[in-house]
């Protein structure tokens, strides 16, 4: 019984592995040795646990009643599963994280497109050797010196140099 449901939550070790770094790896094998003990000692418990001979005890036990009272509340014992309260969090935070990185992603595209556009404008541009004062601020419109507006050297606000 136990098998079965740890069976259906089995991790997937290969995985797990390649996305531990190298220096967390101790900690990743002592998790995994742990796993494999409880599993093991999971594995080794019967489906069904043993079935309780009551005639026995009331052949042995001298008070009368006391074994009918001991099997009634033994046969009445519920025992209750612990109940999944983390998994609707984690799920939300999943899908909180791939909206997060997708939105990453978009913004990466759109910056590497820039940045490519940019790459594109550098490799067709007339090399520096042979640029001029007017191809450079043509090419690079932000090195071009404003000298009605500042008339004097550096021909821009001390504040941009």
């Amino acid at each position: 019984m136990a098998g079965r449901r740890v069976a259906l939550k089995s991790v997937d070790w290969l995985a797990f592995a390649e996305r531990v770094p190298p220096n967390q790896r101790s900690m990743f094998n002592a998790l995994k040795t742990r796993s494999d003990a409880i599993a093991a000692k999971l594995n080794s418990l019967p489906e069904a646990p043993a079935a309780i001979d009551w005639s026995v005890y009331r052949s042995t036990v001298a008070k009368a009643g006391m074994v009918d009272e001991f099997e009634k509340k033994f046969k009445a014992l519920v025992i209750p599963e612990p109940t999944d309260t983390q998994t609707s969090a984690i799920n939300a935070q999943q899908a909180e994280s791939n909206k997060s990185a997708s939105v990453y992603i978009e913004g990466s595209k759109a910056r590497i497109a820039q940045y490519e556009q940019e790459l594109d404008k550098f490799k067709n541009m007339i090399p520096f050797d042979q640029m001029t004062i007017e191809d450079l601020n043509d090419t690079f419109p932000e090195t071009k010196l404003d000298k009605v507006k500042y008339p004097y050297w550096p021909h821009k606000p001390i504040a941009d140099l």
